[in-house]
């Protein structure tokens, strides 16, 4: 994949949405503005974490606020060009590579948009390898790097740049100037050398991403249904089969959040499933007891296409999968937990790996 063609922005579309865990905003809007910037703009190079060099400035470009919002406000090409050059001003430095902060829905590809539009190439990786709802939850921030700049524009022309003291200052501020702005902005935060990023990106997931969405587009004709061959490929787990009965959903300090109630059917008949999200699916529990916890990934899937539904996407009774995959090990470490494990989150549990839940549940 050393240049991206349509088919696979199609496929990091699709793939993204799955690892998006039901965040990261409309895939089908992000599919849409990289291929209009490609077609306006150029191709754009894919580059491994492997093949950057040491002293390249490689800077995350990405859309912030609530997934709902979004599907109201499309970023213009201008709004989407604003913040790198008011990073570029205040930091003194040339971008030569953008980088998704999030491998998750529109956030995998408004990078390759601004990509096409700098005529510089997107790297394979991103700094959570899933989706999560606020900036310091990346894994920059694991590893003790701050955000010296967060640059933020909004469709009317504004941009406003901060200097956060870290992470977290960069969550809270970058998110009041971004309800201020209607809700939803483009951001760039966290620009980092090569070097930085060898230690820090998780590499190849927009390949991943790639690959789960082609094997989801596949004709049907496959023994094996494309859901079991995606959860082999991520390592990942069946949760449950159901019909969703009620979703609460409302936008609360910039998010959308809410819950998602689900009436078993088939092998999961007389039993219940509750889903938690705040942008993204963060806690599931059948019949009252939690199966699966961020920062592992929770994904809702169409039960006969295998096609992703995001949290805004949910509808009453549709048929759908839930299914998790273990969270890539960075966050499994304490500081992982402690950023965005359940607690941080305000659920009353200690973060239990996914594997053992879901090997608790099945003994019984």
């Amino acid at each position: 994949m050393k240049w991206l063609n349509e088919e696979d922005i199609e496929n990091i579309a699709i793939g993204a949405a799955v690892l998006g865990t039901g965040g990261g905003g409309d895939p089908y809007i992000g599919k849409m503005m990289a291929l209009s910037a490609i077609k306006k703009y150029g191709p754009v190079q894919v580059i491994t974490v492997d093949e950057l060099m040491d002293e390249q400035w490689v800077l995350p470009a990405s859309g912030m606020g609530s997934p709902s919002v979004l599907v109201e406000k499309i970023p213009s090409f201008e709004q989407l060009a604003a913040p790198l050059k008011a990073f570029e001003k205040v930091s003194g430095k040339k971008t030569d590579v953008v980088m998704p902060i999030e491998i998750g829905g529109v956030n995998s590809l408004i990078p390759v948009a601004v990509a096409a539009m700098n005529r510089i190439p997107i790297l394979d990786g991103d700094a959570m390898g899933r989706a999560f709802p606020e900036a310091q939850m990346v894994t920059f921030h694991l590893d003790g790097l701050k955000p010296e700049f967060v640059t933020i524009a909004d469709e009317q022309g504004n941009t406003v740049t901060i200097e956060p003291a870290d992470g977290y200052w960069s969550e809270k501020l970058a998110r009041n100037v971004t309800i201020s702005m209607g809700g939803s902005s483009i951001v760039c935060d966290y620009g980092i050398t090569g070097k930085q990023a060898k230690k820090s990106v998780i590499p190849g997931t927009l390949s991943l991403a790639r690959q789960i969405g082609a094997l989801l587009k596949e004709q049907r004709t496959a023994a094996v249904h494309p859901i079991v061959q995606m959860l082999d490929i991520l390592g990942g787990y069946k949760l449950f089969k159901g019909k969703a009965m009620h979703i609460e959903r409302g936008i609360q300090g910039g998010f959308t959040r809410g819950e998602a109630h689900f009436e078993g059917i088939d092998e999961n008949a007389n039993q219940s499933c509750t889903l938690f999200f705040q942008n993204e699916h963060l806690l599931a529990k059948v019949d009252g007891k939690p199966i699966a916890m961020a920062p592992d990934l929770i994904a809702v899937l169409d039960e006969e296409t295998g096609m992703p539904i995001t949290t805004e996407g949910l509808k009453y009774g549709a048929r759908a999968v839930i299914v998790a995959f273990p969270a890539h090990e960075k966050w499994r470490t304490p500081i992982g937990i402690e950023t965005a494990g359940p607690r941080y989150f305000k659920y009353p549990y200690d973060y239990i790996p996914l594997e053992t839940l879901v090997k608790e549940h099945s003994s019984k």
